[in-house]
């Protein structure tokens, strides 16, 4: 795994977060205001956590295509999109961005999985054109997010990008828009100075804290964070955005089609309202246990929301509803009322935290 230390963690208030995301900023002193900012204007993310590989060679789409989950052909200079590399059983092994600029195409991945991804696709080659790169410790990601997004990134002269386009930066690396922002991928000893600029343009610094707190109510995943060995596309919410149900043939899109065909996948992703008056929060990879201590799921990302308090997301059997109290690693869980067992979609009642059962072992 590729690790480095941020050139942001030197602004005001910085805090290093630890595990996965070490590296970079927990919170710059504040998360509350980080999140409220983010959330209703702008806020940047240092992401120099994750990794970014390139590719590059003339038969590079093509062979893209045959061992991705996404369909790459073509792909335009200018364009970008998520896609998976999938076990032969169909489970979730990288998921990653692909943007192409120029003659590269950019593969950007999700925190320790660069080398991994790399290795693959180098043992993958064969008599292929084309040459892959770990350009982790070359490049940085900066993204930002928020409703004012465009507005900031436009105040540095780079104009509009739609969303799903990508266009190639003066100093080396690309901007892309994406549907939560805008993400500069620059050299590192140029993170620095852009992430001022950006500042000064209105962007509030924001840390993984904050990033993720207002990452779990939109029920996106981290891949390693979110996932086990275990995941399914069809589980995370990856269909439609990293598959192509009509690309040809590639590794694990047996059970991709099955599964999508049958409409059945054994668990589901879900976001958990969490008992706040605990003084501990469950850490990802506990188990979430039933009343009668059966185990039902799995905890994915957990932070603290400014408005809605401790939450999680977490994998649980497709069958368990709102209506089911909880353990999340000894925590006291409900599952949030917007995500309805596909079995039992009624209406639900708002989740009290004052009824939590707390079913915990005394």
């Amino acid at each position: 795994m590729t690790t480095h230390t941020s050139a942001l963690l030197t602004l005001p208030g910085a805090v290093a977060a630890s595990g996965v995301d070490g590296g970079v900023a927990w919170h710059y002193g504040d998360p509350t205001v980080e999140q409220r900012r983010a959330e209703q204007g702008v806020g940047l993310v240092d992401r120099d956590q994750r990794g970014v590989i390139t590719v590059i060679g003339a038969d590079r789409h093509d062979w893209l295509n045959k061992l991705t989950s996404q369909l790459l052909l073509p792909l335009a200079d200018g364009t970008t999109t998520q896609a998976l590399v999938l076990t032969p059983q169909g489970h979730v092994e990288y998921h990653f961005g692909v943007t192409e600029v120029g003659d590269t195409t950019y593969l950007d991945t999700d925190a320790g999985t660069d080398e991994g991804l790399s290795k693959y696709l180098q043992m993958m080659k064969f008599w292929s054109d084309v040459e892959v790169t770990v350009r982790s410790n070359d490049f940085q990601q900066l993204s930002l997010i928020g409703p004012r997004a465009s507005e900031v990134g436009a105040r540095l002269g780079l104009g509009q990008v739609e969303a799903g386009c990508a266009v190639p930066l003066p100093e080396g690396g690309f901007l892309r828009a994406t549907d939560t922002g805008l993400d500069f991928v620059v050299p590192h000893d140029r993170a620095l100075t852009l992430a001022q600029q950006l500042i000064a343009g209105g962007a509030t610094p924001v840390g993984t804290w904050a990033d993720d707190a207002l990452r779990i109510p939109t029920r996106r995943v981290r891949t390693g964070v979110d996932t086990d060995d275990r995941t399914i596309p069809h589980e995370v919410g990856l269909l439609g955005v990293a598959v192509h149900m009509n690309k040809g043939c590639y590794r694990g899109q047996e059970t991709v089609a099955r599964v999508a065909n049958l409409g059945r996948p054994p668990r589901r992703l879900v976001m958990l309202n969490l008992d706040g008056t605990q003084d501990v929060l469950p850490n990802p990879g506990d188990d979430i246990l039933t009343d009668q201590g059966r185990v039902v799921g799995r905890v994915g990302t957990v932070a603290i929301h400014y408005e809605d308090g401790p939450i999680a997301l977490a994998l649980v059997k497709r069958n368990i509803g709102p209506e089911t109290p909880l353990l999340a690693g000894g925590v006291d869980a409900r599952i949030d009322p917007a995500d309805v067992a596909p079995e039992n979609a009624a209406p639900a009642s708002a989740i009290d935290r004052a009824t939590f059962t707390k079913i915990r072992p005394r």
